[in-house]
């Protein structure tokens, strides 16, 4: 009887797939691509997480964008000005951007991007009664006001942000697709329903959103970016996105043809597609292309530093011998196929301008060197030391489980608690979890992005410290680096920084991810930013 049922099932979902193509002509070209996690909005203002990002990046523009090198290019802003006090910018906008055209359009004419369109959405994102999860990444905008912030359109093509202080970061977060410009009649009309009649300047325009089920979007005829031959963008015709929560049928959809892409790697068929080299396997290279490279993600194990009776994890020797007690190298060559970097240096992934392996030493095995540190932190051969509990989610249960066998061989005793993600990082957030699994992906292109996690005034509620770490020097390091303009200078203190985090072992850095793409090999011009953002500008089928 379960049997029947699971084949009924997989029929079931086979069949929404292949009802997923749009109403569009069959000789045009359409990407086709499944997301296994939903997408709950699209508006902008809500794109947190990777499929909502993806989806608003086709959907919006803002200022500037990122080049694969991580580079500020431009994008609606063709030029702009910081100040020489590096607190005022100025950004000069292109005057031949317009808003989409869609059946649930209000003008009658399209309508132009002005400045003025910018100082409206940038405002929407700081109103307490938008919430948006993004209104952090204007917390060092001058208030004029309790309700004025400093936004301002000079003209229709000039527009102005003032910051309370020097912030050399700042121009990369408008690169975020919180910071996309929006039509305020538009939002006027739909209010909350703007989630699923979205309107932006976009390569890519809203058609159809049957939520659970599929989301087209079709070629925003009316773009303004063109190709280094004069042609116009985007190639493609239409995006076609099912929701297909079951990710081995997602990937059986893909092996037939019936989907144009697939990210990331899956246990249950990482073997199937590649060798332990991390290659594809010999039957498939004629057939599939794989895109790799690195991905600003950074998977770690975090200690909770709260002050707290018969805690041995306040013991740094504790924690470093953790840290020596098993073999990085080994698990990502066998548990992961080699899809990712050992993560032997510090919290800064790999990818970024600041990475220095050479400089910044971080932990590899060395279970000696580890059974000396839990002497003298007075637990010898782990005697005494009591059982830690491991919070994880059910996707890096392999990879904890591997880290328990190899620690308990140096007589650190592991209980592996598995949680649903999303009721880990509440935990995590309330600082409930005495040692648990994260992750930090760059949200942009600099190495603050990671190491603000350590500074103490990001303590939960008003930042991300979730693992409570305070250390006087290492907020005065902090502080001092971002008043530095200069990015050479400034990479020197972010080295030190890390260095005095992996002394410190808040962490155990686990490995650096790596970006792993599939494609049908009739795809090509998918772009390979370390961001890992889905780019279907210069895509053709």
């Amino acid at each position: 009887m379960k049997n029947n049922i699971l084949i009924l099932t997989v029929f079931f979902i086979i069949s929404i797939i292949h009802s997923c193509n749009p109403t569009i002509s069959s000789n045009k070209t359409i990407f086709r691509y499944n997301e296994a996690v939903g997408i709950q909005s699209l508006d902008p203002a809500y794109a947190s997480g990777q499929a909502a990002i993806w989806v608003c990046n086709m959907l919006y523009n803002g200022l500037i964008d990122l080049d694969d090198s991580l580079h500020v290019v431009p994008a609606i802003a063709k030029d702009w000005i910081i100040s020489p006090d590096s607190k005022t910018y100025t950004f000069y906008l292109r005057d031949d951007v317009y808003f989409q055209n869609t059946e649930n359009y209000i003008w009658k004419t399209p309508r132009k991007v002005t400045a003025s369109d910018f100082v409206y959405s940038f405002n929407r994102i700081i109103s307490p009664e938008v919430a948006s999860p993004g209104a952090w990444i204007f917390q060092k905008v001058a208030q004029n006001d309790s309700d004025s912030y400093a936004f301002t359109a000079l003209n229709d093509t000039v527009f102005q942000i003032v910051l309370t202080e020097p912030f050399p970061p700042f121009l990369g977060i408008l690169a975020m697709k919180y910071a996309s410009v929006v039509p305020h009649e538009v939002i006027t009309k739909y209010g909350k329903d703007f989630r699923k009649f979205p309107v932006g300047t976009g390569p890519f325009q809203f058609q159809l959103w049957k939520e659970g089920i599929k989301l087209v979007l079709r070629k925003n005829e009316n773009y303004f970016e063109k190709d280094e031959n004069n042609t116009p963008l985007p190639y493609l015709d239409a995006v076609a996105i099912s929701f297909i929560i079951d990710k081995q049928v997602a990937f059986m959809e893909f092996m037939k043809g019936n989907l144009d892409f697939m990210s990331g790697i899956e246990a249950g068929y990482k073997d199937a597609l590649l060798t332990k080299e991390g290659t594809l396997q010999e039957e498939y290279k004629d057939k599939i292309t794989l895109q790799t490279g690195p991905y600003l993600n950074t998977e770690y194990l975090g200690f909770l530093l709260q002050e707290k009776e018969n805690n041995p994890l306040l013991i740094k020797e504790v924690r470093q011998a953790i840290n020596y007690g098993f073999d990085r190298e080994k698990m990502i060559e066998y548990l992961r196929n080699n899809m990712g970097y050992a993560g032997t240096s510090g919290f800064v992934p790999m990818g970024m301008v600041s990475f220095n392996p050479e400089r910044v030493k971080g932990y590899h095995y060395d279970p000696q060197k580890a059974m000396e540190l839990l002497q003298k932190a007075g637990y010898p051969n782990g005697e005494g030391l009591p059982e830690i509990s491991l919070s994880v989610s059910a996707s890096y249960l392999d990879l904890c489980q591997y880290i328990q066998h190899e620690l308990n061989k140096i007589g650190i005793r592991i209980s592996l608690e598995v949680q649903q993600a999303a009721q880990q990082r509440q935990m995590m957030r309330n600082y409930q979890l005495p040692f648990f699994r994260g992750s930090w992906i760059c949200d942009y292109p600099d190495a603050e992005n990671y190491l603000s996690l350590f500074y103490s005034k990001n303590l939960q509620p008003y930042g991300s410290n979730y693992t409570h770490y305070v250390n006087s020097e290492f907020d005065k390091l902090f502080e001092k680096s971002q008043t530095i303009t200069d990015e050479i200078s400034r990479n020197e203190y972010y080295t030190v920084l890390d260095s005095l985090l992996m002394e410190d072992a808040p962490v155990v850095v686990l490995f650096y991810d790596k970006k792993v793409r599939f494609t049908q090999k009739n795809i090509s011009g998918l772009d390979n930013s370390p961001t890992n953002l889905l780019n279907l500008k210069r895509v053709k089928n």
